[in-house]
């Protein structure tokens, strides 16, 4: 398809040696000559008002304990739950921790009872399987199916392992690793089912800000009163505006009950957010949707290009394109290959993630990070076509 150069400008540009320079695990795990497109972290650069707001920090060595106050991180995440997704939460329901993992494991030991089960709907985020352990929990997996062309969720048997005895549903909305922004219908059967078993659900809306052109995200806990009675939300700046190193999380109780079981906690129970973090957060709420809008256009952009790459160097593998989020999730069992990842790392030195982790049967398929320059998405993807026809006689 030829050199393709960013239509977004310098912003979304981004330099192959610079990223692996960098310390992080995207670029520095497997070798040098091998194309990262696997977790879930971009290659642009950080927004400018989160970039400044950093380094003002550093500037005043801003490197101790967090202020006792932080007000301001609350109602800045509050008034951006109110702009985006029109969801009005008093900031004093909002509480910060480190980061969305330890929020659902504080959630879960706040709410679900010591030994019971939870349901994750697969394929699934693989932390989450570690997460629901490490709290005392134990995982039902309960794959989606699909609904057309889509993956949706399946209610009636989230319903059957809610009536077993399940204590929770831990919810990944927009979903991480298909792309779905579940739409408000098919949450509120889903709240319905939870209700009816008297159940929580944990929801994981840390994509929410990457909602792609075409679909909205809608937050579970609005689609209904008892919804919002059941539910536990955790957010944060950190997939949008690419700062998960940071560590700082919010985790938004929509009720009463959850918010005072939430400041009764014990202050080393849940780990808090950085000083630099607590930075960040407030300058992506504040002054960073500029930027992100900015940046959903260079993410479409890509979808496009992506399926357009897929169709051509991957023939016969299936994209549905995601509606949110920059993680596609291909379906590679027509290539007839026993590990489409190892194949795409040893003979395309291209590393995406490998499909199993993320639930049982999930063998053919690998997720492949997008957030990306176009130019460098295409050098991936034409990778991994020539590794699939290098195994071919």
């Amino acid at each position: 398809m030829g050199d393709r150069t960013d239509r977004r400008g310098a912003a979304f540009d981004v330099d192959l040696d610079r990223l692996r320079r960098r310390r992080s695990v995207k670029w520095s795990l497997y070798g040098p000559d091998v194309l990262a497109a696997w977790v879930a972290e971009m290659d642009f650069d950080v927004a400018p008002p989160v970039l400044a707001a950093v380094r003002d920090a550093v500037d005043r060595e801003d490197f101790g304990y967090p202020v006792a106050d932080l007000s301001e991180l609350t109602g800045s995440c509050a008034a951006h739950l109110s702009s985006s997704h029109g969801w009005d939460v008093a900031p004093e329901r909002i509480q910060p921790v480190a980061d969305v993992l330890g929020g659902i494991a504080g959630s879960l030991r706040l709410d679900v009872p010591d030994g019971a089960a939870v349901v994750v709907p697969t394929p699934a985020y693989p932390p989450q399987f570690e997460v629901v352990e490490l709290a005392g929990r134990r995982s039902i997996e309960v794959p989606m199916v699909l609904d057309g062309d889509r993956f949706a969720l399946d209610v009636d048997r989230i319903g059957e392992a809610l009536a077993a005895g399940a204590g929770a549903v831990l919810l990944t909305n927009p979903h991480n690793p298909t792309g779905r922004a579940f739409g408000v219908d098919e949450l509120q059967a889903l709240a319905a089912v939870v209700e009816r078993h008297g159940a929580r659900v944990i929801s994981d809306e840390v994509h929410a800000p990457l909602v792609l052109p075409g679909a909205r995200h809608v937050p579970y806990a609005m689609v209904s009163d008892a919804a919002a009675a059941h539910t536990t939300t955790v957010v944060s700046v950190s997939k949008a505006w690419n700062v998960p190193g940071l560590r700082c999380a919010q985790v938004v109780a929509s009720d009463h009950d959850t918010a005072s079981r939430w400041r009764r906690r014990r202050v080393f129970e849940v780990a808090g957010p950085t000083s630099i973090g607590i930075a960040a957060s407030v300058a992506a709420y504040r002054d960073g949707d500029g930027w992100r809008r900015e940046l959903l256009e260079q993410l479409d952009e890509n979808r496009a290009l992506l399926v357009d790459l897929v169709a051509s160097e991957l023939p016969g593998v299936v994209l549905r394109p995601p509606e949110a989020t920059y993680l596609a999730w291909l379906d590679c069992g027509s290539l007839g290959l026993d590990d489409p990842a190892a194949t795409f790392l040893a003979d395309g030195r291209v590393a995406v993630s490998d499909g199993p982790p993320f639930g049982a049967g999930n063998e053919s398929m690998v997720r492949l990070n997008f957030g990306t320059s176009p130019s460098l998405l295409e050098r991936i993807v034409v990778a991994m076509g020539a590794a699939v026809r290098s195994t071919r006689p």
